[in-house]
């Protein structure tokens, strides 16, 4: 099918005249319209510029007061941090001092209980409740009071140490921290626009969700530091507790140990003393046996002599009786005879009754000195307790030193 050509449009020099105005005039509206955003870029890239530079010299003053601010925390951080470890320090010293004062107090109290028991080996009438059985025990009350209260004492150092090194740690923390955005500051701050690591990272222009205010950034670091402080001055505190209890615990202690010694000198002195005069009472009984057992033999010797006057009397008797018939005369030497016979049996009686109680007071004389000298061992036993085995043994070198 034949395609139908269209023959162009035909304008008049009038219509191109007027075609030609109005490109020259759009042409000049364009240019100047160009020349005007040209001229406003150039003022609002001055402007711009200088608001850039502007916000840019803030931006680092800014920096430079953070950064300010960081040193200055982190330097009272770091004061803070220095006081803490030099208490940590010390009271790891009276930690010490508290352990060793419990271990010093093991051999008192030993030598204590120790004395104790030797006295449990006197006997008989020795074995008395007296005043140094009760200083001893004493002694021993108050040396594991001391203990039980230094353990407790032990233990508040230990629970101080840990707090005083959760202050440590929560100060290094946060030191750590301080010197890390000090650190990541100090590279923003040394960052310009013509550093080459510079880069465009969508998101970048926000504020962290979980980031903090500067007051709470301060309040975090100056409760750090003040909670540092008050836990270093509980410690300061804990370690007067701990100076005045040990030297009143080695006060009391050394006190109690001079009024047990006392107590057993004085004792020991009473016991020697008791002895001595056990001593010459038994050189006392010893002389009377002597004396009673001559006086026997005297009495056995009287009888033994009065029975040969009894036999020469009776012989004496016997034999008259022979005389014969009306020679069997009750003469007055019979009659004396008589007399005599009668006369040496009542010397014999009473001879015999005297003897009797010789004897008797011998026996009991002989029992009395049995108990004397028992009682001698007795007081010998104890004297060796108190003096060789407790005073003069194992309390000679009991001393209390300043824990």
């Amino acid at each position: 099918m034949a395609q139908v050509v269209t023959r162009p449009q035909r304008f008049t020099p009038e219509e191109w005249k007027i075609a030609g105005k109005i490109k020259h005039k759009n042409a000049e509206r364009d240019r100047a319209a160009a020349e005007r955003l040209i001229l406003e870029s150039d003022r609002l890239d001055s402007e711009t510029r200088e608001q850039s530079d502007t916000t840019l010299e803030d931006v680092d003053k800014k920096i430079d007061q953070r950064l300010n601010d960081v040193k200055y925390w982190k330097k009272e951080l770091e004061s803070k941090l220095d006081d803490v470890f030099k208490e940590i320090d010390v009271l790891e010293a009276y930690k010490r001092r508290v352990e060793k004062a419990i271990e010093a107090i093991q051999e008192p109290l030993h030598i204590a209980q120790t004395c104790l028991a030797n006295r449990e080996k006197r006997y008989d009438i020795d074995l008395v409740h007296d005043n140094v059985q009760k200083e001893l025990i004493k002694e021993v009350e108050i040396e594991t009071g001391a203990n039980a209260l230094l353990i407790r004492l032990l233990e508040q150092v230990k629970e101080q140490l840990r707090l005083n090194r959760k202050a440590k740690y929560n100060l290094e923390n946060d030191i750590k921290n301080k010197f890390n955005a000090e650190s990541i500051d100090s590279h923003v701050q040394n960052l310009t626009l013509t550093s080459p690591s510079l880069y465009l990272k969508n998101g970048a222009a926000k504020i962290e969700p979980n980031s903090y205010t500067e007051n709470q950034w301060e309040n975090f670091s100056d409760v750090n530091i003040k909670n540092a402080e008050a836990t270093r001055l509980n410690s300061v505190q804990l370690r007067n507790v701990v100076d005045s209890n040990l030297q009143q615990t080695a006060n009391d202690m050394q006190r109690q140990i001079e009024l047990t010694n006392r107590a057993i000198e004085r004792r020991i002195w009473e016991e020697k003393d008791a002895k001595a005069k056990l001593e010459e009472q038994c050189k006392d009984v010893t002389k009377l046996i002597d004396n009673m057992e001559e006086n026997i033999k005297n009495v056995e010797k009287a009888i033994l002599d009065k029975e040969n006057y009894l036999k020469l009397a009776h012989t004496r008797l016997d034999v008259r009786t022979n005389r014969p018939e009306i020679e069997l005369v009750r003469d007055p030497a019979q009659y004396k005879m008589v007399k005599e016979v009668h006369e040496i049996e009542d010397s014999l009686r009473r001879l015999q009754e005297r003897l009797n109680e010789s004897l008797k007071k011998l026996k009991d004389l002989d029992r009395n000195k049995l108990l004397i000298l028992k009682d001698i061992d007795v007081k010998t036993n104890t004297i060796r307790i108190d003096e060789a085995e407790n005073f003069n043994g194992i309390r000679k070198s009991l001393k209390i030193n300043q824990f």
